[in-house]
């Protein structure tokens, strides 16, 4: 009896990815910013996409948080939610949350308050205004105070802090929030190679509980990550694999690298 490969949606439903992109196609006035992309990022996984501009990387992230709906294709989350149909609210409720490159946190509200906020985001309106903190609580914002690397800056305003560290309160003000999905892009823009070394730190840190995906051009922070790499280009994948892989690519280095 001869036996057939499985299917790849078989191996996807059996597997449940944390996150599944199969033939997204998304156009802006005839302009194709994505064409017929597809991706895996399996659990616990933490994947760099790097690519020139107008590669598709914005637009990527934008149709899995609900900003733009694709034309065609497919976006599941956890292999059987599909997030095409959820606007950006339900999205993030699902557990994906997304970094922008610039950090937006409380500028006159404290390091502490910062984290404190994020967290009991969770609750309605009037039960956060009047909400207290608990111990347990407490002790979740000292953790991430820790983790992020500002609990010494806990007490200032964040808008004290530096470019980098507003970086990881954001960051911080993310996973308080218990997202299992985080987006990040272009998390070391504009940092000190101390911040950008740090930067990798944390990921790899979260990375080991959380999965990711990070967005980002500077080379030396990608392989300071030490991941699988995908490489845009004019809305599709045009390389996949291990950075050194993708760097010795001759299309890679016409397209991105070599500029």
């Amino acid at each position: 009896m001869n036996e057939t490969a499985p299917d790849i949606i078989d191996v996807i439903e059996a597997s449940k990815p944390a996150l599944y992109l199969d033939a997204v196609s998304v156009s802006f006035d005839g302009f194709k910013a994505l064409n017929n992309l597809s991706l895996v990022i399996d659990v616990g996984e933490m994947r760099a996409v790097i690519g020139p501009n107008g590669a598709g990387k914005t637009t990527m992230m934008d149709v899995i948080t609900g900003k733009t709906r694709p034309d065609t294709g497919q976006v599941a989350f956890h292999g059987d939610t599909d997030l095409t149909k959820l606007d950006e609210a339900q999205i993030a409720n699902l557990g994906i949350g997304r970094k922008f490159q610039k950090p937006s946190v409380f500028e006159s509200h404290t390091v502490w308050n910062n984290l404190e906020l994020a967290m009991k985001a969770k609750r309605g309106p009037f039960a956060t205004l009047f909400a207290r903190t608990s111990s347990e609580e407490e002790d979740r914002i000292d953790a991430m105070l820790k983790l992020v690397g500002v609990s010494d800056r806990r007490a200032e305003l964040a808008g004290a802090l530096s470019h980098g560290q507003k970086q990881w309160l954001e960051i911080g003000m993310l996973l308080m929030q218990e997202p299992s999905l985080l987006l990040v892009d272009e998390p070391v823009a504009g940092m000190t190679d101390a911040e950008t070394e740090q930067t990798a730190h944390l990921l790899r840190e979260i990375n080991k509980t959380k999965s990711l995906m990070v967005v980002e051009h500077d080379m030396t922070f990608v392989e300071a990550l030490g991941v699988k790499v995908t490489v845009l280009h004019e809305g599709s994948v045009l390389a996949e694999g291990p950075l050194d892989f993708v760097r010795n690519d001759q299309q890679v280095i016409d397209v991105y690298l070599g500029r």
